[in-house]
Parts: C-alpha cells; sequence; structure tokens
C-alpha cells in the first residue's frame, strides 16, 4: 500500500477528486475544505509587512501549519485511489474511509513529518488502527472526544406546525452577531477555541453561506451552509441563544437552508450531529435526514 502526501491542493485534487466526488456525502468534509483552499488561493489577500498564520498562499508551502493532504492506492502501480486524509494544523486529521492496515500506515507517515497531531477524525475501525500505531511510535494517549452521526437528506419535511418568523440571507450588518454565536457554538460543544471566527464568519458571508431566522425584527437562529462541491452541500454549524431554545427556530432554521439548497440545484444535501445530543439527532430526522455513517472524534495528549 502506498501513501502520497502534499501541501499542495491543485496536486491532492487532481490525484484525489475522482475518488471523493464518487462519494460526496461522506466526503463531504475534505471536499468542502478543499474547494475553500481552491477558493482562497485563487483569490489570494494582500499580505501587509512580515506574513501572519494563515496569510501564507493557499494550497502551497511546506511550513508545519500548511494543510496536508494524502492520497493511499492499493499498490505502487495501480492508478486506483482507495482512501485519503486532510489535516489542518488546528483541527484533527480528517480520514476518509479507509481499511485498518491503511490508517496503520498513515501513522507512520504523518510522524516522520514531525507534525503535531491534535487527535484522528475517523471511521471506528480505522480510528482505532490509527491511535494503536501512534500510540505505539509516539507513547500519546487517546480519549474519545465526540462521537459523530452523518445524516444525509432524504425528502424535506418542514416543521409542522412551523413557528413564527421567517427566513433571510444574513449580511454584512449581521457579521458582529454571527461572529460572537459561533464564538458561543464552539464553547458549547466542548472545541477548544482556535478559530478566528471573525475570519469564518466573513467567508462565510462572502458566498451567502449563513442564514438568519428572524422573529418580529430580531435574529433567533442561525444556521450555516458550506459551498456546494460536487452537486453536495453540507448544513452547519445551526445555533439558537439558551434563551430562545424549545420554540422550533433551529429546526425552522436548518430546513430553510436545506430547501434553498435543493432549491439551488444540490443534489446531495448532508450535516453531522453529536451523538450525545438526542434532541438534536431526533429533530433532523423529522426533517427527512436519515442516516449514513458514525464516525469518532479521538484527542490526543502527551503521555505523563
Amino acid at each position: 500500500m502506498v501513501w502520497s502526501i502534499t501541501t499542495v491542493v491543485e496536486e491532492f485534487l487532481a490525484e484525489a477528486g475522482e475518488f471523493l466526488r464518487a462519494e460526496p456525502a461522506r466526503n463531504s468534509v475534505v471536499l468542502t475544505v478543499t474547494e475553500n483552499l481552491r477558493v482562497k488561493a485563487a483569490c489570494p489577500q494582500p499580505v501587509v509587512g512580515p506574513p501572519q498564520d494563515g496569510q501564507h498562499s493557499p494550497g502551497h508551502g511546506t511550513g508545519p501549519d500548511r494543510p496536508l493532504f494524502g492520497w493511499w492506492r492499493p499498490d505502487a502501480g495501480s492508478d486506483q485511489v482507495a482512501g485519503a486524509f486532510l489535516h489542518t494544523s488546528e483541527f484533527p486529521v480528517f480520514l476518509t474511509h479507509l481499511s485498518r492496515q491503511a490508517a496503520t500506515e498513515l501513522a507512520a507517515e504523518l510522524d516522520t513529518t514531525g507534525r503535531i497531531v491534535l487527535g484522528i477524525n475517523a471511521e471506528q475501525e480505522s480510528a482505532e488502527a490509527f491511535v494503536s500505531a501512534w500510540r505505539h511510535r509516539t507513547g500519546a494517549c487517546a480519549e474519545a472526544h465526540r462521537r459523530m452521526r452523518l445524516f444525509r437528506l432524504g425528502g424535506l419535511v418542514w416543521p409542522d406546525p412551523r413557528p413564527e418568523g421567517s427566513a433571510r440571507r444574513a449580511t454584512e450588518l449581521d457579521r458582529d452577531l454571527l461572529i460572537e454565536w459561533l464564538d458561543a457554538f464552539v464553547r458549547e460543544v466542548g472545541d477548544p477555541p482556535r478559530q478566528d471566527h471573525g475570519a469564518v464568519a466573513d467567508e462565510r458571508l462572502s458566498y451567502d453561506g449563513m442564514t438568519v431566522w428572524e422573529v418580529d425584527g430580531a435574529p433567533a437562529s442561525v444556521a450555516g451552509v458550506t459551498r456546494t462541491v460536487a452537486g453536495m452541500i453540507r448544513v452547519g454549524p445551526v445555533y439558537t441563544p439558551p434563551a430562545l431554545r424549545r420554540r422550533g427556530y433551529a429546526g425552522a432554521a436548518t430546513a430553510a437552508v436545506s430547501q434553498a439548497a435543493l432549491d439551488a440545484g444540490a443534489r446531495v444535501v448532508v450535516l453531522y450531529t453529536d451523538l450525545a445530543n438526542p434532541t438534536s439527532n431526533a429533530l433532523y430526522q423529522r426533517l427527512g435526514y436519515r442516516p449514513v455513517e458514525d464516525r469518532v472524534v479521538m484527542s490526543f495528549a502527551a503521555a505523563t
């Protein structure tokens, strides 16, 4: 089995793009992250003074904070890609469907790069194989941080009765609110606050990627979507402030962005849930989302 690794997003997509697009639902994270990087690389932002983290030309360079990509072939003479990974420095390594052997060999490959690996996001079997190999090589301890379920929209079912209010696209006037709610969302789900949510809000606003559910002229909930890639859109994050919950606003916001995705021609609409949250899992199934696969996020810590 052979792993090939690059920091160049265009090279990765040239080699692994067909494999990823063959199952856009299961590969939605890799497809959407690489699409964002590709868009940024096509429209680089000017840098004033010494470059700071995240200001390098996206998809290029060799620094330890650069996104890293890889694809796996069953043997050196094969043209068939049968697995891939994505690693951005602030997130766990994300694996597509992989065999245990491929995941084990990837741990060895990544160890030789000297990169800081905070964790792994994968299907249970490949996660176990990677964690075992990583622990053997580095001594790192691992624990389950989150168990997730991928859902794909079947037939959209709007909440009945619909809650009061209506959906509208977020605008620059909502920027401060989006930053505040994105910060709150990350704290609530227990993720480390590593991202610049101002940059996240700006990127989402650049392609109408955030929708506000508004009641009596005031925002009550928000739902985001990714860019469309390979006919696929992923919904998330969805956030409602605690004081406004249990009124159906999150379901309505999710239904609104799901309907907008279908109206825009998306063939595949997906979202992830935390399996520890029975409320959201039940809600999305009522809206017509159906389970596709389960994943586990494992966090690494140095041995004590």
